[in-house]
């Protein structure tokens, strides 16, 4: 394991011709880790920062106070910053359990910066389902043991207007509203007759029961024939595509548990109110894959693409308060919620 690069020892790395294969959670060290605290570091002038954004390997600043100027650039370039050793030691521990899986999650954030919505979700699509076929998701899946089947007959979600308000609710309290094929549907249609009805001025997306939403239906994973169709299927029928193109409408309440799609599709709106209880969770990468209810989207537009990557790499429990530093939620309140 390398210990960790001053910029100086950084800028000689990236000009060998060899980084590469030396920076590659394939062939050699899959975290490159800068340490850029305390005084006098500088980075030289006409530094090769752009090849940190292609090494196959995840970048790490260590950071503590304001950056210099001249180290700024090299903060911005990186996949993600901490501030403690244990922090490190984290990131270096999924890397290695799941190398592959955290290497295409940072080159998704890195590739969907500064891109359209559209372009962003398609990216994501891309990677989620390859991942789907690689052998980290195989190797979670392999040790997975399937539910009873629910045996509720609601709708997943429930489409109630009052004039021109609508609420979406999500509808699987007894599963603690995991996201599953009929609740994707049915919210498809919900945000298809947003997009159809201008008079509907006001809408909220809700959560039945206790959380708002443990994340994806664990026994679905892997359920469709091959990655092409499922591929297919998201670019057909994609809930965070249709939040964001009536986001100033919508108000997302939150609470209990915002795992995994819980807490990608609420980043779409415009609004989000997070009761006190709240907690965000990205747990993906520990599955073999990203973010796939479009969060690599979502969550960068509201804290960034670094934080993002923490979130998603560390899956780390973010609670209420943090979001709202973060600016993941808008406000911390009870108001709003049903007693």
């Amino acid at each position: 394991m390398v210990d960790a690069l001053h910029p100086r020892e950084l800028v000689e790395q990236l000009a060998d011709p060899t980084a590469f294969e030396r920076w590659s959670v394939l062939t050699g060290e899959g975290v490159l880790v800068m340490d850029l605290r305390g005084e006098g570091r500088e980075l030289p002038a006409d530094s090769p920062i752009e090849r940190l954004g292609q090494l196959p390997a995840i970048s790490v600043a260590l950071v503590d106070e304001e950056p210099g100027p001249s180290l700024r650039p090299l903060v911005a370039a990186a996949d993600v910053l901490v501030r403690e050793s244990a922090s490190l030691a984290l990131l270096r521990s999924v890397v290695s359990r799941r190398p592959l899986t955290a290497l295409a999650l940072v080159q998704l954030l890195r590739h969907s910066e500064g891109r359209s919505i559209h372009d962003g979700l398609t990216a994501e699509s891309w990677v989620y389902s390859m991942l789907q076929s690689g052998p980290e998701s195989a190797d979670w899946r392999e040790g997975r043991e399937p539910r009873p089947e629910d045996p509720s007959h609601e709708p997943a979600v429930l489409t109630l207007r009052d004039g021109d308000r609508l609420s979406l609710v999500l509808n699987r309290p007894e599963r603690r509203n995991a996201f599953s094929a009929a609740m994707r549907d049915d919210l498809c249609e919900g945000l298809a007759l947003v997009h159809q009805d201008p008079t509907l001025m006001s809408v909220e997306l809700r959560g039945a029961g206790p959380s708002f939403s443990s994340g994806g239906d664990l026994d679905e994973f892997g359920s469709l024939p091959d990655p092409a169709t499922a591929h297919a299927i998201r670019s057909t029928r994609n809930p965070g595509r249709l939040l964001a193109g009536v986001a100033g409408r919508v108000h997302a309440y939150v609470h209990g548990a915002c795992v995994g799609a819980g807490a990608e599709l609420p980043a779409f709106c415009a609004r989000v109110t997070a009761r006190p209880d709240a907690f965000f969770l990205l747990p993906e990468v520990g599955m073999g894959l990203v973010p796939g209810a479009g969060g690599t989207v979502s969550l960068p537009r509201r804290i960034g693409r670094q934080r993002t990557a923490w979130m998603a790499l560390s899956g780390e429990r973010i609670p209420a308060e943090r979001a709202l530093a973060w600016g993941l939620v808008d406000e911390i309140s009870d108001a709003g919620f049903p007693r």
